[in-house]
């Protein structure tokens, strides 16, 4: 156990190298990007190392390894991300641990989502992923609803109670005119943010980049970055 502390430490430090050098040549503060680490695949026991390092916040995209994870680390302090595709026969569950769903792109999970947070009593903050590799009024390739789509969902969730529209996620598309192209993506996601915040001010939160692209996203101005690999090693192949 402390030798995988010591290596968590260790690659730890390594990111937080990397986001303090981009928010110093983006010309911005350290304070201005949360980082959020991606544990999927990775036991509680990593999770808990992390908590006692100074994580604060972590992300999941499978509910069936989510749920049994976050209740055995129920005593940290601990913010809880789903970031992954979410079917509505999974929603009362992931209400039941996550504190913020960032994949939220149709209005029928909208729906789900609100009535689970009603019954449970909780807020659950959303974030409205984007794709931009879906055709208008499509979604992508990995989830998300078009940029067309992001002025009617946010109007939906803002009105749903149990619900709090917190902002916008996207995942760097591996098709169509933005693939390869990181700081095109995140720059549009800013733009779709300002709009965004016109009509809803406090929907200021815009989660973009991952190990391997969050100087992109953090130069594009993005408050969180989402990194698993960088911190965990690289991921055992799931069976």
């Amino acid at each position: 156990m402390t030798d995988r502390r010591d290596e968590l430490a260790g690659n730890l430090a390594r990111v937080e190298e990397r986001i303090t050098a981009a928010c110093a040549a983006a010309g911005r503060g350290r304070e201005e990007v949360t980082l959020i680490v991606v544990t999927k695949t990775y036991p509680a026991s990593d999770v808990r190392i992390l908590s006692e390092l100074g994580v604060r916040h972590v992300a999941e995209n499978r509910d069936q390894d989510a749920a049994p994870k976050a209740a055995q680390c129920s005593d940290l302090p601990l913010s809880w991300h789903f970031v992954g595709q979410l079917q509505t026969n999974k929603v009362r569950s992931v209400v039941g641990y996550a504190d913020v769903v960032q994949s939220v792109d149709r209005a029928r999970l909208v729906t789900a989502l609100s009535k689970e947070a009603v019954r449970a009593e909780r807020e659950i903050g959303c974030l409205i992923q984007v794709a931009f590799d879906a055709g208008a009024g499509g979604r992508g390739e990995r989830g998300g609803v078009a940029p067309e789509g992001v002025e009617e969902l946010a109007g939906l969730i803002a009105g749903s109670p149990g619900l709090r529209l917190d902002g916008l996620m996207t995942v760097a598309p591996l098709t169509g005119e933005y693939a390869g192209r990181q700081q095109a993506v995140f720059d549009r996601l800013m733009d779709l943010s300002t709009d965004l915040r016109r009509a809803h001010p406090a929907a200021n939160m815009v989660s973009a980049g991952m190990s391997a692209d969050l100087e992109q996203a953090v130069a594009a101005g993005a408050t969180h970055v989402r990194v698993g690999t960088a911190v965990l090693g690289v991921r055992p192949r799931l069976g």
